[in-house]
């Protein structure tokens, strides 16, 4: 049945360029058409320049999926790799000491012998992407034939596995993705070069690199100096090794010029990276359960998480450091969560999807095939979502609180070495038992447990509560701090030293009172989940429907897949906007962050160091100040559609050279990832001038100043 929807094309017709900013595309199935809107509003390069490997060279190999998590782009021809400081922040922190506290006060390496290797940190080149569409349906016919009747979820899983095999095999120390698209209509397989010698060059101080903190997160006007810069190794063949002392900076066969040339409004701009995860084809029920069964949880219970943790790391500056990733990754999608059910609810995006599929409604029914397709579709959807809304709150529940208490994640790592059949595998259990250990504070925890067992017994339904609320009540007379207090003090695995000789002893912790603990809330997660599975198959099946209506019922207008942190290119301009009757420029200069800075005694996020601001102030930007204003300019906006995962994305100007490094999202539009708005909507970028500025001003790296070789 999915043949039919096969004519769903990736290329954009002629639209106003408000609508052409809207859509994340996939460069490898970039057309005629698609071209030329791009071309229309300022882009020089042919497609070839964007994507060709058969040539072996484009602007897509000077762009890297870093970490498998953020996106980054190649600047020298020495394996020069800019992405932000919220990017690099893990690695960054992972090398920081109270000792040597670089996460705080920054770090230049003015040699390559002076560079760190950021441990467990990899960086993705693709080489290119098939279409598989045919080799995944085949292989779904055939264990259909074999298996009989299987969810088409669990089909279409089982299929892209065979093809994952596939390739796997034929593309030996390659990294191999087979993604679905377009409501699992079709399928690309991406092979990819993983680098895994990758050391940090450069770091601004962390008031720099998160000027703002979480006051500024997702708002404009930003300041921020979100960028932080790594180089790629490989062994004497230019090939992916592990660290060694022997290996030597990758030479790529593609980087990106930076240019000093700056911006003005209406410059075309462009972004390409991996963007994580969009959800613009969700019902109007998926949309109302993301507001009220998923986000309300999260920020709720976070929000109670973050402020034991904010205590605690500004008590001691070792804590500070310890939690500093992890305080990052929770608090940002806290906040986005906040301001996500903020703008649906303000735009009215349910509203507006309620009227869409009463359009489709009426549509199915025009066509007797349409009918037997999607007619129940939506029906069916309604009911699950009604039926889940108690589950969903649950898990949500169960779920974030448990990611609150951290002894339960090292209850799970002691249990995967008890459970470890050889001795490479134990000894992978310890070091992961150990790493955990070096950013954690049994303090802090045994805090944060007792607010989450507390918020879990009063959130939970009574039929989903974990066992171990029954022992509080019964043994503790309803003390749940007496309870934590009691876990704490008599478990083993809290201290890395008595774990360690318990492990290599091979004893028997099993009735550990924390993973006696940890079971029992696993436990429960388990089986909410196992009770949503089969809602969750059809509701995904549905929603798969859906996207496909959508985009055969208008298939006149141009329609992209969600992201799936597949390559994508986001076009569009230099923009500013307006909202609220506030109408917002399009860049900050530094001006503005020296206004902020003047405020850090009422608001520690705009904290920046004597030293910066004595710089800042003597106003010597020379080349890098802008040649139209006169001015430093520090951020700046394009109407580019991106997500999380752009994070580091680069911005390219209409010849493919680096402006700026995507960063970060405006307020007003924080429902982006479910609804694109052309009029509020814009992508923050930290100008690549500024970058340089740093670099150059503030770390006398002139090093890597000519490494850049600027025109």
């Amino acid at each position: 049945m999915f043949k039919r929807f096969l004519l769903f094309t990736f290329g954009i017709s002629f639209l106003t360029s408000a609508m052409a900013d809207e859509g994340m595309w996939v460069l490898h199935k970039i057309d005629a058409r698609t071209q030329q809107a791009m071309q229309q509003l300022g882009l020089k390069l042919t497609a070839d320049e964007l994507y060709n490997p058969e040539s072996g060279v484009s602007l897509k190999d000077a762009v890297v999926d870093f970490g498998d998590f953020c996106s980054g782009v190649v600047v020298s021809p020495d394996g020069l790799v800019f992405t932000n400081h919220h990017c690099g922040f893990g690695a960054i922190q992972a090398l920081s000491t109270t000792e040597d506290d670089i996460l705080q006060n920054g770090f230049v390496a003015h040699s390559y012998a002076e560079e760190r290797p950021a441990e467990g940190l990899s960086v993705f080149f693709l080489q290119r992407t098939d279409d598989v569409t045919a080799r995944v349906k085949a292989a779904s016919d055939s264990i259909k034939a074999a298996k009989g009747d299987l969810p088409e979820s669990h089909l279409l899983s089982f299929a892209m596995d065979v093809v994952d095999k596939e390739y796997r095999a034929a593309n030996p120390n390659r990294e191999v993705r087979v993604q679905s698209f377009c409501g699992g209509s079709q399928f690309f397989v991406s092979i990819f070069k993983e680098y895994r010698d990758i050391r940090l060059v450069f770091t601004p101080t962390q008031s720099l690199g998160k000027f703002g903190g979480d006051t500024d997160n997702w708002m404009w006007p930003r300041q921020t100096s979100d960028f932080s810069v790594f180089r790629v190794y490989a062994d004497k063949d230019g090939e992916p090794a592990d660290y060694s002392a022997d290996n030597q900076p990758l030479h790529p066969k593609r980087w990106a010029q930076v240019s000093l040339d700056g911006y003005a409004p209406g410059d075309y701009c462009m972004t390409i990276g991996y963007p994580g995860s969009t959800s613009r084809y969700l019902s109007s029920y998926g949309i109302t359960e993301r507001i009220e069964q998923q986000n309300a949880p999260r920020i709720e219970v976070r929000g109670i998480k973050q402020d034991v943790w904010t205590k605690w790391m500004k008590s001691e500056r070792s804590i500070g450091i310890k939690y500093a990733t992890k305080f990052a990754h929770s608090s940002n999608y806290w906040k986005n969560s906040i301001g996500m059910n903020k703008a649906l609810q303000e735009l009215g995006v349910v509203k507006e999807k309620e009227e869409l599929e009463e359009r489709i409604s009426k549509w199915a029914t025009q066509d007797e095939d349409r009918q037997k397709r999607f007619g129940s579709m939506l029906p069916t959807l309604k009911n699950c979502y009604d039926k889940r809304q108690s589950i969903i709150r649950n898990i949500m529940y169960a779920s974030e609180t448990r990611s609150g208490m951290e002894i339960t994640t090292l209850a799970q790592l002691v249990e995967n070495f008890s459970v470890a059949n050889d001795s490479a595998s134990a000894t992978d259990a310890i070091k992961a038992i150990e790493e955990f250990h070096k950013d954690y504070d049994v303090r802090v925890d045994e805090e944060t447990t007792i607010a989450m067992v507390k918020l879990a017994m009063e959130k939970i339904d009574e039929k989903y509560l974990p066992d171990f609320c029954k022992t509080v009540k019964e043994q503790f007379n309803g003390d749940y701090a007496a309870y934590v207090h009691d876990i704490f003090s008599k478990t083993v695995i809290t201290s890395p030293d008595v774990l360690r000789n318990i492990v290599l002893a091979g004893k028997d912790i099993e009735k550990d009172p924390a993973i006696l603990f940890a079971n029992d809330i696993y436990s429960i997660i388990s089986a909410i989940n196992s009770e949503l599975a089969n809602l969750g198959d059809t509701v995904r099946h549905n929603e798969n429907l859906l996207t496909q209506a959508v985009m055969e019922m208008d298939m006149d207008q141009p329609h992209y897949s969600d992201a799936n942190f597949s390559m994508r290119l986001s076009y569009g301009i230099i923009q500013d906007y307006t909202a609220n009757g506030q109408h917002f420029q399009y860049y900050t200069n530094a001006k503005s962050l020296l206004d902020k800075a003047a405020k850090q005694k009422e608001i520690e996020d705009y904290m920046l160091e004597d030293d910066i601001i004595s710089l800042i102030n003597k106003g010597d930007f020379g080349r890098y100040a802008d040649k139209r204003t006169g001015e430093m300019q520090l951020c700046f906006l394009s109407n580019n559609d991106i997500t999380g995962g752009n994070s580091g994305s680069p911005m390219f100007n209409g010849k493919g050279e680096l402006i700026g490094l995507a960063f970060d999202g405006n307020w007003e539009a924080m429902s982006g990832d479910i609804k694109f708005d052309p009029a509020l909507q814009r992508c923050i970028g930290v100008d690549i001038r500024f970058v340089l500025y740093l670099i150059d001003k503030w770390g006398h790296a002139d090093n890597l100043i000519n490494e850049l070789r600027l025109k």
